[in-house]
């Protein structure tokens, strides 16, 4: 009786153990950052082969770095161009959000970024207001619609959506997990995150940090949040930004009213939002808006949580947390 109770303990110890979730990570390279996925399942499984196909559709369609890209070939002219259902749901995604900024979040301001050399494309040497506002004429994503799958671009414009295509990224892996029946996972391109469920190993929710904004080019984290069932994405300016002559900085993120690189106090904006896609594209509007127009529009948007670091008149660095950001 004793020897068929202790194996009968055995088999449970042994149950318990196959039961036990198994911390499944993969990390590798994609849009011109790193990744890091990880995942609890019952087994070890490998999805490196179908995360990077999945990177790869969305380049594909979506990524102006590609000549060969479906983007690409829309800039450069071609009206024949079917678009894909990645390119169709930013597309839409994108129209809201211009919409909500009151035109801060625009897609086709590329031709300026590009102008500017913050983009995959040349320096414009001699860039003085003529030119500007020469460029400027084909800004406008309110200008484009989609008609049976094609763009409909009128004034030519240059569509850029690398201000948002990274957060859609995320959302893309995080769907292909949902779909496997993964419950648990942390999602990290560059920064950018998407979490669900919790950290299984630790029992905890999933914690990311949030970077210090150190112009040397060291990295710390300034904040560190818990983030359940939701995704956050941050735009910051200390590392890629200009200086004029008199010291004042400028950051990559070209202001869609005037053209012209946004001088700004704001060092770092990060925003949680219920997907990467929507966190990404408010992370770099709210960076030319300003934090009075996100309050202003923040009252009509419960959804998004908000932390501005930023400079005071004293060059001193300060923090606000918005809509009861963690």
């Amino acid at each position: 009786m004793k020897k068929i109770i202790f194996l009968f303990l055995l088999a449970l110890i042994s149950c318990k153990e196959q039961r036990k979730p198994v911390n499944n990570f993969t990390s590798g390279n994609v849009f011109g950052t790193y990744y890091n996925i990880q995942f609890f399942g019952k087994e070890k499984l490998d999805y490196a082969k179908q995360y990077d196909s999945l990177f790869s559709e969305v380049n594909k369609s979506m990524s102006t770095y590609k000549p060969t890209s479906d983007i690409s070939k829309i800039n450069k002219g071609d009206s024949s161009i079917i678009i894909d259902h990645h390119f169709t749901k930013v597309f839409k995604i994108s129209k809201e959000i211009h919409e909500y900024t009151s035109g801060y979040f625009d897609p086709t301001i590329g031709i300026l970024v590009n102008a500017w050399d913050f983009g995959p494309e040349g320096k414009v040497i001699t860039l003085d207001s003529l030119k500007i506002n020469n460029l400027m004429l084909s800004v406008g994503f309110q200008n484009l619609n989609i008609f049976q799958g094609k763009i409909i671009n009128p004034k030519k414009a240059f569509i850029d959506f690398n201000a948002i295509a990274k957060g859609y990224g995320l959302d893309v892996i995080s769907e292909f997990l949902n779909s496997n029946g993964h419950q648990n996972y942390l999602i990290d391109i560059g920064g950018e995150i998407v979490a669900k469920g919790i950290n299984v190993e630790s029992s905890n929710i999933w914690k990311v940090g949030i970077e210090e904004p150190n112009f040397d080019g060291t990295q710390s984290h300034k904040k560190v949040v818990a983030l359940e069932n939701a995704a956050m994405a941050t735009s910051g300016v200390y590392r890629k930004f200009k200086v004029d002559v008199s010291g004042a900085k400028y950051s990559h993120i070209i202001n869609t009213k005037t053209g012209y690189p946004s001088k700004t106090n704001i060092l770092s904006v990060s925003v949680i939002a219920p997907t990467c896609t929507i966190a990404d594209a408010y992370a770099t509007a709210f960076k030319a808006m300003g934090i009075e127009r996100v309050r202003e529009l923040l009252k009509a948007h419960p959804e998004l949580k908000v932390y501005f670091i930023y400079e005071d008149e004293n060059k001193e660095i300060k923090t606000l947390s918005l809509n009861e950001f963690p």
